[in-house]
């Protein structure tokens, strides 16, 4: 079985030696000597819980916290904040910038490691998110669709998918396979950040399908940075002599030798800006439809739904 990755971040050898000493029996511990140095091993490292001092040079406990809250791909990670004695302050200021729970130095190595079992445990229960780009999963993406519904305001549902994905994964395989994924999670991101606002949702349905919720106003903006984004990197995915080509050599579902184009990206919208949605499963059906749409245009390209009730 696995053990869980803990990232410890302190700029004190001493306390840094005393938490390995202290989980590495239980748990694969890496470290860090201060928040900015935390934060990219975060990014690369993908760490299962955090555990920071509170006071660093470079970038502090709290700094750290806050960053990897507003990232969409970490601020799923339970940061434990390390304070000292009787500093009240550092506790509020950790809780206030996302911590989940607080210890106070020096600890007790059983209190602590009770502490990271039940947070852990809570978080697995609780995580909704795809293990691959840890974007929301099914369930939050039911839960946001109810919600918008419900609240009958005026909103887009981009349902997101990837043209030519087997073919490629039969080519180059699914580890390749799976940095597309990421990266076109990353693309879903960045239009979001760029073009809607901070109401504005995403989620990763599974394989190679994600969604997004935004105003109405909102969504043809994002959909046109999605499409132009994708098609500027599609390239990178190939190695040399394909992208020369332009297109790949793989077999189809029957066997037979075909040449496969570049991957390219479809999204197709559904509003309730001209016609009334009552049900979840109303937007399911529609999205399906204009994706298929979408897909037979054989290249990127995003539809909204026109009709009109």
């Amino acid at each position: 079985m696995l053990k869980h990755r803990i990232l410890t971040v302190d700029d004190d050898p001493d306390i840094l030696d005393v938490l390995s000493l202290t989980l590495s029996e239980f748990y694969e511990v890496i470290q860090a000597p201060n928040g900015q140095a935390g934060l990219k091993m975060a990014q690369t490292q993908s760490p299962n819980l955090v555990i920071t001092d509170y006071s660093m040079p470079v970038m502090d406990g709290r700094q750290l916290c806050l960053a990897l809250k507003k990232d969409v791909l970490l601020r799923h990670i339970p940061v434990i904040m390390l304070t000292g004695k009787g500093e009240m302050q550092d506790k509020v200021g950790g809780i206030d910038a996302g911590a989940d729970d607080y210890i106070v130095k020096p600890f007790e190595p059983t209190e602590l490691l009770a502490r990271i079992k039940m947070i852990l445990r809570r978080t697995e229960r609780n995580l909704d998110a795809n293990p691959l780009t840890y974007l929301p999963g099914n369930v939050s993406i039911t839960e946001e669709l109810q919600h918008r519904v419900s609240e009958k305001v005026l909103f887009a549902v981009g349902y997101v998918d990837l043209n030519k994905f087997k073919a490629y994964n039969d080519k180059y395989g699914f580890e390749k396979g799976d940095d597309v994924i990421k990266e076109t999670a990353k693309i879903l991101i960045r239009a979001v950040a760029a073009r809607g606002d901070g109401n504005t949702f995403i989620g990763h349905i599974g394989g190679d399908d994600f969604v997004f919720v935004s105003r109405d106003d909102q969504a043809d903006a994002i959909c046109q940075q999605i499409v132009e984004e994708f098609d500027r990197l599609a390239p990178s995915f190939y190695n040399d002599e394909d992208r020369q080509n332009g297109y790949i050599v793989t077999k189809d579902r029957q066997g037979n030798t075909i040449k496969a184009g570049f991957l390219s990206i479809s999204i197709g919208i559904v509003s309730n800006l001209h016609q009334k949605i009552t049900h979840i499963a109303q937007i399911g059906e529609i999205g399906a439809e204009l994706k298929k749409y979408a897909k037979s245009m054989e290249k990127s390209y995003f539809v909204r739904d026109q009709r009109k009730t």
